[in-house]
């Protein structure tokens, strides 16, 4: 990611957006991209923290193909008695 710009989600096309320098722009579909990885509603949950909270680190999870990796290493949350 050589010479970015900026990176953050835009709520009215639920993309993550990322602007580099040479005016090129890549445009991630997160609810594309939930539909194809997330299992359950926890996985989604974690996926939409990282979309508000860490554009930039959910972009490089997605665009190195490690989404799912990352999504299956996340324990499901569990009542306690």
């Amino acid at each position: 990611m050589d010479r970015l710009i900026s990176c953050e989600f835009n709520m009215d096309t639920a993309c993550v957006e990322l602007k580099f320098f040479d005016g090129s722009m890549i445009a991630i579909d997160t609810i594309a991209v939930e539909n194809e990885v997330a299992d359950n509603m926890y996985q989604r949950s974690e996926l939409d923290w990282l979309i508000y909270n860490k554009p930039l680190e959910y972009a490089q999870l997605v665009l190195g193909g490690n989404l799912e990796q990352y999504i299956h290493g996340t324990s499901e949350h569990q009542l306690i008695d």
